[in-house]
């Protein structure tokens, strides 16, 4: 029960990774406030599940004023989860598309991490971490919006935890290579038989594990790790 007594808030927590990694903090005795734009079907006497659509900034806004401020006046770890994938040429992107992974992806997590970080300063020894992708370093066909985000994540995390490190706020990245979601589906042909021939080439050639990734958000997740921030750590090798 290495949480007991912590709050953690999970965006994306519905489904995929950020299902698998809100039962996870269950599971070791923490709080867990989910949000994601469908409702959860997760039923748990320490689970709270907010549907809210992270890519409506003024929607998020409003949640954090209405719904955490008043009844969680202390957040331990935020894991920024949430992401939409459209994966297409960029010639042929529907506009809607690019904006909304942008809207969600980047921008989302940057009004989550903000927000909270407004309740984490109060408090001290809090963590942000944020899940990026493979795509950052494969630059696969047909995500240059999704990749272009998720190396935005990166950059946004170094620079929040030179602001955000004098509140005692740590903020570090997560870079996932493939594991079997929905999301890894939606990838086309092309970019599939990428990913095998990058997995096949990584010094450790198989697909992420849930315990690879709970792995690594132990360890920024750990009082112990107060003194690492602004980090991103690959699984399997990628660079």
């Amino acid at each position: 029960m290495k949480y007991n007594g912590k709050v953690v808030l999970i965006t994306g927590s519905s489904r995929g990774i950020g299902l698998e990694i809100t039962n996870y903090f269950l599971e070791q005795g923490a709080s867990v406030i989910g949000i994601s734009r469908s409702v959860s079907t997760l039923k748990h006497e320490h689970y709270v599940h907010f549907a809210v659509d992270l890519g409506d900034s003024e929607a998020l806004l409003h949640f954090f004023k209405k719904q955490i401020v008043p009844a969680y006046p202390q957040i331990d770890i935020v894991i920024n989860n949430a992401a939409v994938l459209t994966t297409q040429h960029a010639m042929i992107m529907p506009a809607k598309n690019a904006i909304e992974m942008v809207n969600v992806n980047l921008l989302g997590a940057f009004f989550i991490s903000r927000e909270a970080a407004k309740l984490m300063r109060k408090q001290g020894n809090a963590r942000i971490i944020n899940i990026s992708s493979m795509t950052t370093s494969l630059e696969p066909i047909g995500e240059s919006i999704y990749a272009a985000c998720k190396s935005g994540m990166v950059t946004m995390n170094n620079i929040l935890a030179k602001e955000l490190s004098s509140y005692g706020i740590t903020c570090n990245t997560l870079s996932i290579t493939a594991y079997e979601t929905d999301m890894l589906n939606q990838h086309s042909d092309v970019a599939k038989e990428k990913i095998k021939t990058l997995i096949s080439n990584l010094p450790i050639p198989r697909i992420a594990t849930k315990e690879d990734i709970f792995n690594v958000i132990d360890f920024f997740a750990s009082p112990n790790s107060s003194y690492i921030t602004a980090q991103t750590i690959f699984l399997g090798g990628i660079n």
